[in-house]
This record gives structure tokens, C-alpha cells and sequence, in this order.
């Protein structure tokens, strides 16, 4: 019998949490998270973790009870610590293994795609070693530098990564370190699913104007009501550095720039909701790029026509 995995995917605030627990609560299933944020312990509310989602009402035994639907994948290291995308993959499938054995259904719930493809297509990661000196090196050059110097190492696989990855620092000193070490690309085998499992792709979004609504209250609710940057003060109390936590994005840059006075509170109110609509834009061409690529993405409205897609796959 082949082996049945759901993913749920959205651009931040498009309530991808709350459907995959309603499906999980329904058909017995465990959440799998694929944000590459929330994996840090302590960072909450900036990643929108949202735990208080993974406790649902629902009716067990002929009574209304509240569930707690098991997750993976969040909580998993501390905010000092490196993470990489291989070390993510080897989790999520450890995850995947133990939810099939227990004859649970995984569910894949997350906004960063590139965690997302390196399960569902299977990618092929290298193994070469994190070299520190060559790093350093790599530090100091402009993502534009650094995008010259992939195209010398290896043209072919440099004309491949789209404007999301050329645009990411981190992941091109990876790429620069990894062709150095192995004298070759990394390998992306679009397609190549695991040999015996079926992914049923679902994705959440809302009309542009609807989202842009929902991430403003939800960025209101993180500050006005959750405590968010009472958050970010804590995380530098305990030793994480400015630079770190400007460089997890988004809600710790630009709460961190406020603390250290380089915005006023409106400013960072302002520019941190622009990014996050910014980010939320990018999220959906990285899905409407892996759809290109031959990916059947099921968009869907609400749990009514997800439970329908649902069961129907699950036959």
C-alpha cells in the first residue's frame, strides 16, 4: 500500500496552522512544521508558532473534549545555533517514519518552500562540510558578488536558481562552498518523489487586499497583545546578539532596530508590515514556481473543500 502524506501550504497569516490541525484532529494525524523559524527555541511570537492552535475541540468517546494534536519539528534548537537545510530534511523524514509507524497521518504544515520541495521532491543534499576560513571570506562579498563567483565556479547550476535564491546571502555561500569542496552543483532532482508515497499538496491563500488585512491585525496582535517585543528583549537578555537576531528577518530586525533606537515605534510598525506583505508576495511565486515545475498544488477556501480533497485521497 503506498504511503499517504498531506502538506499544507500559504503565505504567512493564511491560517495554514489551524486547517492542519482541524484535518489532523479528523483523520488522526501529527503535524510536521516546515518554517525555518520556528525550529528556534524561545522564538514564538515573531514566528508565529501559534501552540495554542494545536489544542482543538472535538468530540471523543461521544464527548466534547480538547485534543492536543501532536507536532515536529518546532522547538528544536536553540537561536545560537546553525541550522541547516540537510539537517532539517533528515528530521522531517525521521518525523515522517515515525508517524507512518504508528499508523498516524503526517501532515506537512509551512510557508518556506524550500524545506517543503526538499521532502516532497526528495532533494539530493550534499554532504560537503562547512569550511569556516572560505566562509569568512564569502562574509565580506555582496550578494551580487558572490551570484559572480557561482557563475564562474559552475555557469550551468548558477543559471538555474531563481531570484529568491540568488538573493539569499546565506544560501549562496553555500552554494560557493559546496561547488568548491565537490566540483559540482547541487543537485535539485525536481520530480523525484520517494518511491512509494503520495503527497496531496493543499494551498491557502486569500485575494491580495483580504491577506494585507490579515497580516496587519495579525502584526497588531503579535505587538498590542502578545508582547512581542518584550519577546526580543528577552532573546538578547539570554545572549543572543543584535546581529543574530536582525539576521532571523522580519519581525526580529525590525523589532531589534527599534530597541536599539534606529527606529521610532511607528517606523517599525510601518516598515515591519510592508516586509511582511513583501514576504508573504514571495512565498506565493516560490508555490506558483514549484506549480511550473509540474507540482499539483490543490488551492483551496476553507476546511469544507479541504476535507472533501482529503478523504477522497485518502481512500
Amino acid at each position: 500500500m503506498r504511503e499517504k502524506i498531506i502538506v499544507i501550504l500559504g503565505p504567512t497569516s493564511s491560517g495554514k496552522t489551524k486547517m492542519g490541525v482541524e484535518l489532523a484532529a479528523k483523520y488522526g494525524g501529527e503535524i510536521i512544521s516546515a518554517d525555518s523559524r520556528q525550529v528556534y527555541k524561545g522564538m514564538d511570537i515573531g514566528t508565529g508558532k501559534d501552540l495554542k492552535e494545536y489544542k482543538i475541540k472535538s468530540i471523543v468517546n461521544g464527548q466534547l473534549s480538547t485534543v492536543k494534536i501532536p507536532y515536529h519539528l518546532i522547538d528544536v534548537i536553540g537561536p545560537n545555533t546553525q541550522f541547516s537545510l540537510a539537517t532539517y530534511q533528515k528530521m522531517a523524514w525521521r518525523a515522517i517514519e515515525g508517524i507512518l509507524e504508528r499508523k498516524k497521518l503526517p501532515i506537512i504544515v509551512g510557508g518556506t518552500g524550500l524545506y517543503l520541495q526538499t521532502i516532497v521532491d526528495n532533494y539530493n543534499l550534499s554532504s560537503a562540510k562547512p569550511n569556516k576560513e572560505l566562509r569568512k571570506k564569502l562574509e565580506r562579498l555582496t550578494v551580487a558578488e558572490l551570484f559572480e563567483k557561482l557563475i564562474k565556479l559552475n555557469k550551468k547550476f548558477a543559471l538555474k536558481l531563481n531570484n529568491s535564491e540568488r538573493n539569499n546571502k546565506r544560501r549562496m555561500i553555500r552554494y560557493v562552498e559546496i561547488i568548491s569542496a565537490t566540483k559540482k552543483g547541487v543537485e535539485h532532482p525536481i520530480g523525484c518523489s520517494t518511491p512509494n508515497r503520495d503527497y496531496l499538496i493543499l494551498g491557502l491563500n486569500w485575494p491580495r487586499e483580504i491577506l494585507c488585512d490579515r497580516i496587519y491585525k495579525r502584526l497588531i496582535e503579535r505587538l498590542e497583545k502578545e508582547n512581542m517585543v518584550g519577546e526580543v528583549k528577552r532573546l538578547h537578555r539570554e545572549g543572543i546578539s543584535w546581529k543574530r537576531l536582525e539576521s532571523f528577518g522580519l519581525e526580529y530586525k525590525f523589532v531589534s532596530q527599534y530597541l536599539q533606537k534606529k527606529l521610532t515605534y511607528e517606523e517599525m510598525v510601518e516598515k515591519l508590515n510592508i516586509a511582511i506583505r513583501q514576504f508573504a508576495k514571495r512565498q506565493m511565486s516560490w508555490f506558483r514556481r514549484w506549480e511550473r515545475q509540474g507540482k499539483k498544488i490543490c488551492w483551496i477556501k476553507d476546511f469544507k473543500e479541504a476535507d472533501k480533497i482529503t478523504k477522497k485521497f485518502l481512500k
